[in-house]
């Protein structure tokens, strides 16, 4: 069997695929009265969901980093996209685009790793917006070998989406919105392993987002914003010609914000956010209470992966919640040019223990702005955006003003 560069293997074992779906892996459990247990402890089995390409998860952007990334039922920008693309129908600028930089293990020294994301939109009319995103993933160059350590070539294996939205408000107060996307993972294309040509996975997916925004409250004009989206409903995927295909990270997230003017020069916003993977939960080792075997999860198409992941969990209800992440964030601007933001993210110790805090800046001057966020870990689990900065552009033209 062939083996990739140890740089590959770093990436896979510290989640570099993705903070969220790689963070652990499970552990042998022993079934008893009250449900599966891990061996020593007597706690939780250590039993994280998994998926195919999970890049997809990875935020994107530096305003929601910095917000513990929070972004479902945040003000209108051109990184909705990956959050909740709804947000674009309440836009009041005609053409918006951002690209960011996120460099990925940074602490490994591995300089040619990471995330670039580039989206936009344009305003149609007052009740229509669509949108564009890009998003490239790399993995830097990668030694091939066989069994032997013998060197089977070098390769520079990316993962890439392409996603288009539609956005429109139904009313003063409610939008939706339908992403189309194309997905294309390019981990080790033309290496063969047991007799099996590796190629590149493909996949087409589909997001579908709502959000309501409320009139402005009382004399300051505060907002209430609330958000949901379900992103990566689509196509199982494969890198052979086996039969057995891998589920996408589709995700169901749920958000709330509310902005305060407190004088015409300051505004303070804070949102809160829950995310739970879509994907089927996985029967841990040694575990004999689980409903269905690995094959009959293989089986299930991506639809039925998705209803049944509310209900499939081996520890019943109680595991079910342990699956919810939750974001908590605030923004505060001044003059609408300088943010300051923080924010918290928690992942259960079972899901995967992510547990950090984030912070940010924003400047903004005329159509220009720029986005920093910075990522402080507390505790264990080690996540490949460890004290690592990244950044966003913005370029926000043609505001519309208020008659």
């Amino acid at each position: 069997m062939q083996q990739l560069f140890p740089k590959l293997l770093a990436l896979l074992l510290l989640g570099g695929l993705s903070p969220a779906l790689y963070a652990q892996g499970r552990t042998a459990c022993v079934t008893g009265p009250d449900g599966n247990v891990a061996p020593g402890t007597g706690g939780p089995c250590v039993n994280t969901v998994v998926s195919a390409v999970p890049f997809l998860r990875i935020t994107p952007d530096a305003r929601g980093a910095a917000m513990g990334d929070a972004g479902v039922a945040l003000s209108p920008d051109a990184n909705a996209m990956h959050y909740n693309a709804s947000r674009l129908a309440f836009t009041d600028q005609e053409t918006a685009l951002s690209a960011t930089y996120t460099p990925w293990l940074q602490a490994l020294g591995l300089n040619d790793v990471y995330l670039a994301y580039l989206s936009g939109f344009k305003q149609l009319d007052e009740n229509q917006t669509i949108g564009a995103s890009l998003r490239y993933f790399s993995l830097g160059d990668i030694l091939y070998t066989d069994i032997r350590g013998e060197s089977l070539g070098t390769g520079k294996p990316n993962e890439f989406e392409f996603a288009a939205a539609y956005a429109r408000r139904l009313t003063p107060n409610l939008g939706l919105s339908i992403t189309a996307k194309y997905i294309n993972s390019n981990l080790a294309a033309g290496q063969e392993v047991n007799g099996q040509v590796i190629e590149a996975g493909q996949s087409v997916a589909a997001d579908l987002g709502v959000s309501y925004r409320s009139e402005p409250i009382g004399p300051s004009g505060n907002i209430l914003a609330i958000g949901g989206a379900i992103t990566n409903i689509g196509s199982k995927i494969s890198y052979t010609l086996d039969t057995i295909r891998d589920f996408l990270p589709a995700n169901l997230g749920v958000g709330v914000a509310y902005t305060m003017n407190l004088d015409q020069y300051n505004q303070i916003t804070i949102t809160g956010e829950t995310n739970k993977l879509l994907v089927p939960t996985p029967c841990p080792d040694g575990a004999t209470n689980c409903t269905r075997t690995q094959t009959e999860v293989d089986d299930l198409s991506p639809i039925s992966g998705i209803l049944t992941s509310f209900s499939d969990a081996p520890d019943g209800f109680g595991e079910e919640l342990r699956e919810f992440t939750w974001s908590v964030g605030a923004e505060y601007w001044y003059a609408q040019q300088f943010a300051v933001r923080a924010g918290y993210f928690h992942e259960d110790g079972t899901k995967g223990g992510r547990r950090y805090l984030t912070a940010g800046l924003g400047l903004k001057y005329n159509i220009f702005g720029i986005n920093l966020s910075y990522l402080v870990p507390t505790s264990n689990q080690r996540n490949p955006l460890d004290n690592t900065l990244r950044f966003s552009l913005l370029f926000d033209f043609g505001a519309e003003t208020e008659g």
